[in-house]
């Protein structure tokens, strides 16, 4: 895990130290007073307060050896520690995406065995057809939609356009504050998961199919066993190692994904903040968020790694396979 997370900060280190712009001219905007020379001189001395006057494998070492320590250094934008500004939005992304993926599995494991039990008939095109379109559907036109339709006056103005909560959420006692903050999750949590739903769904039914071939599944018919003990005990948990799998990837993918939901609702989470680090070449965030979804993608790999021992004992890592 640590020499591919060494790899994961070289590569975008490198890759945001050679992307073209610059910070402090950004900072300063095209309509700054300053004349061509003074800028040059508060550029340099920026530059020079931030350590990126410095070689860039110099600046990787400094950096990574603060990482250890875990400081972020401090952002060019804000002029506030990463690791504080992290500890604000991590949170709030956390919790979007974990609501997310704990819904994408309730819907989706049982809708794709309902298609694998009933294949070829009704249920099974009917939905087949429309997670189709459901996974065709751009994240991005999707939230623009929802909020012209559902958060418009002149459409079906149920639910608000941004932010977590309403300007009095803080006077509200417990379940007034709570509806109020499930209220503003709709529209972004259903951004987050109609795709995962597709996705999940369809391999979930195809290792269904898969299983429910298996000559042991004949067997366990004809001992006399009812149909849904068949499908739930014996096929739907031979079956689950490849729902682990996307298990391990869904939740970085959705982290990633959250930057477009984020910047389109106005959500103050780890997505926009990156959205605005990269615009603005906030290079200390953009280093943090990357380094923290490297972190995620690996712990999830290393969780369905021992979720596959646990589901299936014929898997043993002492023994290097199976």
């Amino acid at each position: 895990m640590i020499p591919t997370m060494l790899g994961i900060t070289i590569m975008v280190f490198t890759i945001s130290r050679v992307a073209p712009g610059d910070p402090f001219s950004l900072q300063m905007g095209p309509d700054s007073q300053l004349n061509s020379e003074k800028m040059a001189n508060v550029r340099e001395a920026q530059r020079k307060y931030h350590g990126l006057d410095k070689p860039i494998l110099v600046q990787y070492i400094t950096w990574l050896g603060k990482v250890v320590r875990f400081d972020f250094g401090e952002s060019i934008k804000h002029n506030r520690p990463v690791s504080d500004l992290i500890k604000e939005r991590l949170p709030i992304t956390l919790a979007l995406n974990l609501i997310a993926f704990v819904i994408i599995y309730c819907i989706s494991i049982p809708l794709g065995i309902l298609s694998a039990v009933y294949h070829k008939g009704f249920f099974d095109r009917s939905s087949s057809i429309l997670l189709l379109v459901l996974w065709s559907l751009p994240a991005m036109w999707v939230g623009q939609m929802l909020i012209a339709y559902f958060c418009s006056p002149d459409y079906f103005y149920w639910f608000p356009s941004a932010s977590l909560s309403s300007n009095n959420v803080d006077s509200l006692p417990f379940f007034a504050w709570l509806g109020d903050r499930l209220w503003h999750l709709v529209l972004p949590v259903l951004c987050l998961t109609y795709a995962g739903f597709a996705y999940l769904t369809k391999q979930v039914r195809a290792g269904m199919l898969d299983t429910m071939r298996m000559d042991y599944i004949r067997t366990a018919r004809a001992k006399g066993l009812s149909n849904w003990v068949v499908i739930l005990r014996h096929a739907f948990r031979n079956s689950v190692i490849p729902v682990i799998t996307i298990m391990a990837t869904i939740l970085p993918a959705m982290f990633g994904g959250s930057v477009i939901i984020e910047k389109i609702f106005s959500i103050p989470g780890m997505g926009l903040l990156a959205f605005e680090a990269i615009s603005t070449r906030d290079y200390n965030i953009v280093m943090a968020v990357a380094t923290i979804a490297g972190i995620l993608n690996l712990c999830g790999l290393l969780i369905a790694d021992i979720a596959y021992a646990l589901v299936d004992p014929r898997i043993s890592f002492e023994r290097g396979g199976v």
